[in-house]
């Protein structure tokens, strides 16, 4: 294929129409393979609004309505999280957005960071549990930190991180001369959906005097339920939190907020001041220049505007009732078996184990042929089109099933129920000599 000369319009289209064949349907109720699916159609009519303006927010003068927005939409996520007080800005996604919180933390304790560099700081200590996501050690490696200096925490049978282990960890490297600098909690962890005790981390990050961050990536969207918030309960005393909308909820990717609760720090520890683009002569009020955010807040108004905090409550309400009716018929559902309950997130987790392999004893051989079974099952769901489900391992488990249930597309107990369907012919598919 040659890029020199292009090709006329009915062959672009020809091509085009090709490569959407060939592509994931990711709007489908039987995509479950990520903790994202079918975009919301509002937030998609934003996002084609704000892509055919083509503009930044780097000052005001280029984009008056969008930063006004993005400034009224950042409020109300603040308030609704519970520091209303606090500043904002849309990152390119939730890594980005955990980059964003350590250098905050890094430079409200060691100023000096922003002219001197990471030379003239004593060794800091990055503290997460063994469940969470794999950003912050990437964003250790990314800011000069080293791998070495993320300490992982034992994690209970939920997923949760166990604070007496975070708490123990800490004085030790207290004791060792180190200083800890920041705890990433989780609400919702990728594949449990676990939600750590927040409250209890933020208390004892705070006789500590650690920065405490919240990966609610993906939990977060929890905050939109009237009846479920509850379960966040503490990460109105973060320091910094991480809300990626375009999971759960349904907006276009990319849509990730970034909440700190030191307002102002934000513009201190990522300034440049850029005396080409921020003038402070200007004809208006240069407090509105917003810097370095972006567009990505317009789509996420235009759902919210179109369905208020009423209409996304009630989204999140009907996905967690369909997570819970996944977890009660997978628990009395013969062949299928629980990873872990009460749902805390819509992740319900399990195995599905084939009538062959039913009845015998549990050893370590068995459960290494349920180790090999569960991505053949997947294999097969794909195959034939019938689902698209994740498959995770984790330290205390061999290869389970994942189905997260997102906002769209909105679907009811029947889907649920030939999910689970699909997945039992399927695994009575699966013979010993395939594996």
């Amino acid at each position: 294929m040659t890029y020199v000369q292009g090709v006329n319009d009915t062959e672009l289209e020809k091509c085009i129409r090709k490569i959407l064949e060939y592509s994931v349907k990711t709007n489908k109720a039987i995509f479950k393979n990520q903790l994202f699916g079918c975009t919301d159609p509002y937030g998609l009519a934003g996002a084609w609004i704000s892509e055919a303006f083509n503009t930044g927010q780097y000052t005001f003068e280029v984009a008056p309505a969008f930063t006004l927005i993005e400034l009224k939409l950042l409020n109300h996520i603040l308030n609704l999280f519970g520091i209303p007080n606090g500043d904002g800005i849309f990152s390119p996604g939730g890594s980005m957005s955990l980059l964003y919180g350590i250098v905050a933390a890094r430079y409200k304790t060691f100023p000096e960071v922003k002219s001197k560099g990471m030379r003239a700081l004593p060794e800091l200590i990055l503290f997460t549990s063994e469940d969470s996501h794999y950003s912050l050690r990437k964003a250790a490696h990314w800011l000069g930190f080293g791998t070495e200096s993320v300490r992982y925490i034992k994690t209970n049978d939920r997923g949760q991180m166990i604070t007496s282990e975070l708490a123990k960890s800490i004085q030790e490297e207290k004791d060792a001369g180190r200083h800890p600098l920041l705890v990433n909690g989780t609400a919702g962890t990728t594949v449990l959906g676990a939600i750590d005790e927040l409250d209890e981390i933020a208390d004892l990050c705070k006789r500590h005097g650690v920065w405490f961050h919240v990966d609610a990536c993906w939990g977060g969207s929890l905050i939109l339920s009237r009846k479920y918030k509850n379960r966040l309960k503490g990460v109105e005393k973060a320091d910094s939190i991480s809300w990626n909308p375009h999971k759960m909820a349904g907006a276009p990717m990319q849509c990730s907020a970034f909440l700190i609760r030191d307002k102002g720090l934000l513009h201190e520890a990522n300034s440049a001041a850029a005396k080409y683009l921020f003038q402070q002569d200007k004809f208006y009020d240069i407090s509105y220049d917003t810097g370095d955010k972006s567009v990505d807040a317009f789509k996420l108004w235009v759902m919210w505007k179109a369905r208020g905090d009423r209409g996304l409550s009630q989204l999140a309400d009907h996905i967690m009732g369909l997570a819970e009716f996944c977890l009660e018929t997978v628990s009395s559902r013969s062949g299928f078996r629980l990873v872990t309950a009460p749902l805390q997130c819509p992740n319900v987790c399990f195995w599905y184990i084939p009538k062959f392999m039913r009845g015998k004893e549990e050893n370590e051989a068995w459960w290494e042929m349920m180790h090999k079974i569960t991505p053949k099952i997947k294999e097969l769901l794909t195959l034939s089109s019938r689902l698209m489900v994740a498959y995770s391992p984790l330290p205390k488990h061999k290869n389970f099933f994942r189905i997260a249930f997102t906002f769209h597309p909105v679907m009811d107990e029947r889907q649920v129920l030939d999910m689970l369907q699909a997945i039992e012919e399927c695994g009575e598919q699966v013979k010993p000599a395939t594996l």
